[in-house]
């Protein structure tokens, strides 16, 4: 095994692929389309890509690829997962066998580079392979502070279909759309639009135009919401369901499904028809379509404590930020973003 960096997706091997597959079955953010997407669209001039690698050179054509590490580096030395403020999971892509033999060359290798801290998140409480390689580079003199970091509400369907699933939500929620979608229908009707991998552009274009006039006001990085669903949009991944009244587009939600997993990455509405609750409309609406038609085993609302997702999900989870500095360092102390979080967490 060898410790390898690349700073560009083409030096990757073409056994690198492999991983990726067996890595986006995890989720999303573990795929190539997302890493790509944040490079091309949201990095910083002074931020650069750094994919650090463990190869199996044994093989009898190329390098087999064991472990890949996506990294960002900064010109101040301190580094970062490759992330986006949408990332709700980060991780290794990591091969099935020898994974402790793996991790331990990945962390002698990253011990030999010159960067001052290296910050991974956001992580699951139970990563197993994180856990390992948190522990191999204590021991090897890097010290490691975790932080919390988010919640994230999910749900899994443990073979249900829609109704079931409806069945279980709280009868407020069952009640309130099924009344709005009476009134709606009376006083003005409407039509639902699914995307998939169709007419995306147009599509997308709604969808900001809603973004505009909802409470949310302008979309920060259209670029990395445009960036992904156009690729996406290729693999089958997109579900962008988009509700019209009077030929008007007045609430979008974009979700994404992987390997039976859906994501429910960005919902607006425009105020003026909050009257309606047109978002609880099209929540309801794609929970059956991916339930039902998509047969997907988990739902996923990715980041923030919400309390309206309590009302649609059945599960919380935490995430949490690894930071490693070399035991050499000053110790790093909890910045005031990371007690507040503390504190509403307690």
């Amino acid at each position: 095994m060898k410790f390898i960096c690349y700073n560009d997706w083409n030096q990757l091997p073409k056994s690198s692929a492999a991983l990726f597959t067996k890595a986006e079955n995890d989720s999303l953010f573990f795929s190539r389309h997302w890493f790509e997407n944040i490079v091309a669209t949201a990095l910083d001039d002074e931020q650069k890509l750094l994919l650090a690698c463990v190869v199996d050179e044994n093989t009898n054509d190329e390098s087999k690829v064991l472990a890949i590490l996506p990294l960002i580096t900064h010109d101040n030395k301190e580094w970062s997962s490759l992330c986006h403020s949408y990332s709700s999971l980060y991780s290794f892509l990591l091969s099935e066998n020898d994974q402790q033999e793996i991790l331990s060359c990945l962390c002698q290798g990253l011990k030999t580079l010159s960067f001052d801290y290296l910050t991974l998140q956001p992580v699951a409480e139970n990563d197993s392979a994180i856990e390992s390689f948190k522990q191999m580079m204590e021991n090897s003199g890097f010290s490691c502070h975790r932080h919390f970091r988010f919640y994230n509400w999910c749900h899994r369907t443990e073979g249900q279909n829609f109704s079931d699933y409806m069945a279980d939500r709280p009868s407020k929620v069952r009640n309130t759309i099924a009344r709005k979608q009476r009134k709606l229908e009376r006083e003005h009707g409407y039509r639902i639009r699914l995307h998939i991998n169709d007419d995306i552009e147009k599509a997308l274009s709604d969808y900001h135009d809603i973004y505009k006039v909802s409470w949310k006001a302008n979309e920060q990085y259209e670029q990395i919401v445009q960036g992904f669903t156009d690729r996406a949009s290729k693999s089958g991944w997109t579900r962008l369901a988009i509700l019209y009244i009077d030929g008007q587009a007045v609430a979008a939600h974009l979700w994404f499904v992987v390997n039976r997993k859906a994501s429910i990455f960005r919902l607006v509405y425009d105020e003026a028809w909050k009257q309606y609750s047109p978002g609880s409309i099209l929540m309801a609406y794609l929970m059956e379509y991916v339930i039902d038609t998509d047969k997907v085993e988990e739902i996923d609302f990715l980041t923030g404590n919400d309390l309206y997702k309590q009302d649609w999900m059945s599960e919380r989870r935490e995430r949490s930020e690894l930071t490693f500095i070399l035991k050499s360092e000053p110790e790093v102390k909890p910045n005031l973003f990371t007690k507040i979080i503390r504190m509403v967490k307690d």
